[in-house]
């Protein structure tokens, strides 16, 4: 890490404390490990970032690093000694030659009390625990009713992850403090978990709505009928009306996913008409007879 948080945030050092402010979150929303899963780089960078504003965010701290008192991760740096400091040959009446000479840079307190100070001040240095990424497969309809999965971290340890109903593929969930410890007393990292959904055989999702192609019978699709459709949270009872034809889209209001406001989104099943693979020979003498359907051209409009 450079020795420069200035260089580091980019600023000068005679840069007004809104003006560090300023570049500091334009790095941060540039360098959160949130924006840049898997980049190790960022995060490294988001962290430099993180300590130069610690310092320079707090006027204190800044004035005591531009004065030489703290180094650039906050820690008290050496006090300068001088001459007379080193300096006890002699008389016994020179001035430095018994504890009480060395008053002046030693403040009533031994050189034990010094060090211990000093390494107090290390111990103030603080980083926050490193963040920890996870992929976590987890079936359609688990993301959709919401569920809870578990994993195993790199130490053996296991880890109870709760899918919220409604979650996204590749949306990331924050386990807050369940990654990297913390330095010097900082609290650990976050566990960052992101989420894939896998297909289903029935289901698509279009953000808060769900689709779905419904096969239909051709006496269902003339006559209509009360069909059993399913979705999500179960089959439920729909209106087919008479004469429903293949592409047709009817909507089941609420039965999509749930969202965090306790709504839902809606179902859109497409209707498609399936004969049977072998034809009764009555539909066959039914369709050659039917003189409205040999004048109906159901492809009218395509041509080039």
């Amino acid at each position: 890490m450079s020795d420069d948080p200035y260089s580091i945030l980019g600023v000068k050092r005679e840069a007004t404390q809104d003006e560090i402010r300023s570049a500091y979150r334009a790095l941060a929303k540039k360098l959160h490990p949130d924006l840049n899963p898997g980049d190790k780089k960022a995060e490294e960078k988001f962290k430099e970032v993180s300590v130069a504003y610690d310092l320079l965010g707090d006027a204190e701290k800044r004035a005591r690093f531009d004065r030489g008192e703290i180094d650039a991760s906050g820690a008290e740096r050496p006090r300068e000694r001088y001459y007379r400091d080193f300096h006890t040959a002699g008389a016994q009446d020179h001035p430095y030659s018994t504890a009480g000479g060395f008053a002046d840079f030693m403040e009533n307190e031994d050189i034990l009390s010094e060090i211990l100070g000093r390494g107090e001040g290390r111990a103030r240095f603080r980083i926050r625990g490193q963040d920890v990424h996870y992929r976590l497969p987890v079936e359609f309809l688990e993301a959709v009713n919401g569920a809870t999965k578990r994993i195993t971290m790199p130490d053996g340890a296991t880890l109870d992850v709760v899918i919220p109903p409604g979650t996204n593929d590749h949306q990331i969930l924050r386990l807050r403090e369940k990654g990297g410890l913390g330095i010097g007393g900082a609290p650990p990292g976050d566990a960052l978990v992101e989420i894939e959904v896998g297909p289903h055989k029935l289901f698509t999702r279009k953000d808060d709505d769900i689709h779905i192609e419904l096969p239909i019978s051709l006496p269902e699709a003339v006559l209509g009928g009360k069909l059993d459709v399913p979705t999500p949270a179960g089959s439920v009872r729909m209106t087919v009306p008479k004469g429903a034809n293949t592409g047709r889209v009817l909507r089941l209001k609420g039965k999509g996913v749930p969202r965090r406001d306790g709504t839902r989104g809606d179902e859109y099943v497409t209707l498609k008409v399936v004969l049977p693979d072998r034809l009764d020979p009555e539909i066959e003498e039914f369709a050659r007879r039917w003189q409205a359907g040999q004048q109906h051209n159901p492809r009218r409009g395509l041509e080039a």
